[in-house]
């Protein structure tokens, strides 16, 4: 009985080692054939992501494509999953394109940026997901769909999970729409930072720290950005703790904040539903309340010309996030009543267009005046 056992034992093993090795071969071949596609690519090509659970271990790049759609079945469908990545830091790279298309599929658990694009004009995030498993962590990738240094930003219908930074994001960036997205689980659901002639709107971000931020920052090569449109959009409940890693900047957004303006001119924020955000509804501060030293002698502090109107707010009676000095001042003031519409009451003193408030029901609002 043993031996038959033993015989048997032995036998399964023997028959599982090829089927393993055959699964390793599959997972690196689908890499392989991934990245020799995108080597390969010529103008008008679609790659297509076949359906399953993909295991990948590097960064696949793309560089210098034009007229390009890269294509699964869905993002249920087409998973590429980097969780034993051992090459690079970012899931899929593109740089120096034009016109990609990304559509119907999900990266998942990148040691670093999911999917980032730059110096690219043209690029169509649709039915995209990108996501971190384990839930929110500071030791997941900082952005999740990320266009950097772009031009004509399309992002629509798409998802982002668990980012330590933001959600989406789109940075130095011009001519952009971010429309019909989910964002949760993200230190920032959605993020538009030094970007001209940005459209947001008809997203819901919810269980975010932030859900919406706008900011100019100092030390980046597109030094302001303007013309920025956020409106439809469901921001909701963003009251995760903060698991920004130590010297993010995003590490100081208050839980609990719906929607940030930060040292950014030329903002209208409209139509949305602002709800159950413990801390700030909606917040318009200048880089001052950041207390970082500005070294950059381009850069504008300020923020100025920001226009918040038609808005729907509601928020349950509770206190801001107290571990936070803006969270103790507010509450210090307020008790559990804090105002909607926070502002710190730095005007630019060379731009006489400050803050616009109007019809947004019954929606309180407080100037912190903390230059005094």
């Amino acid at each position: 009985m043993q031996n038959h056992l033993n015989f048997s034992i032995m036998k399964l093993i023997h028959q599982s080692i090829p089927l393993l090795f055959m699964a390793g071969l599959l997972f690196a071949n689908i890499e392989k054939n991934l990245q020799t596609q995108f080597i390969l690519a010529e103008p008008g090509d679609t790659i297509t992501i076949p359906e399953g659970l993909h295991s990948i271990r590097g960064t696949l790049s793309i560089e210098g494509k034009s007229d390009l759609v890269i294509r699964g079945q869905s993002m249920d469908q087409s998973i590429l999953s980097f969780s034993n990545q051992d090459e690079g830091a970012q899931g899929i790279s593109i740089t120096n394109s034009i016109n990609i298309t990304l559509e119907g599929f999900t990266v998942q658990d990148t040691k670093g940026d999911a999917i980032k694009i730059q110096y690219t004009d043209g690029i169509v995030f649709r039915h995209v997901k990108a996501e971190w498993t384990g839930g929110p962590k500071e030791t997941n990738g900082a952005y999740g769909l990320y266009p950097v240094q772009c031009q004509n930003v399309l992002i629509e219908n798409s998802v982002s999970i668990g980012a330590s930074d933001a959600g989406i994001y789109v940075g130095q960036s011009n001519d952009i729409v971010v429309r019909y997205n989910t964002a949760y689980d993200n230190v920032a659901g959605i993020e538009i930072e030094n970007s001209n002639n940005a459209e947001v709107y008809e997203n819901h971000s919810y269980h975010n720290t932030g859900g919406i931020l706008i900011f100019d920052l100092p030390d980046l090569v597109q030094k302001k950005g303007g013309n920025v449109r956020v409106f439809n959009n469901l921001v909701e409940s963003n009251n995760l703790f903060n698991f920004a890693p130590p010297g993010n900047i995003v590490g100081k957004v208050i839980p609990g904040t719906g929607i940030l303006i930060l040292a950014c001119s030329n903002v209208h924020v409209y139509q949305n539903t602002i709800r159950n955000n413990k801390s700030v509804g909606t917040g318009v501060v200048s880089y001052f309340m950041t207390e970082e030293t500005i070294k950059d002698s381009l850069y504008n502090p300020y923020t100025a010309d920001v226009h918040i109107y038609n808005n729907t707010f509601d928020r349950w009676p509770g206190l801001p996030e107290l571990g936070y000095d803006i969270g103790k001042l507010l509450a210090v003031k307020y008790g559990r009543n804090t105002p909607d519409i926070i502002y710190d009451g730095m005007q630019d003193p060379e731009n006489s267009a400050g803050l616009c408030i109007q019809n947004n029901d019954d929606a309180r609002f407080t100037d912190l005046d903390i230059e005094h």
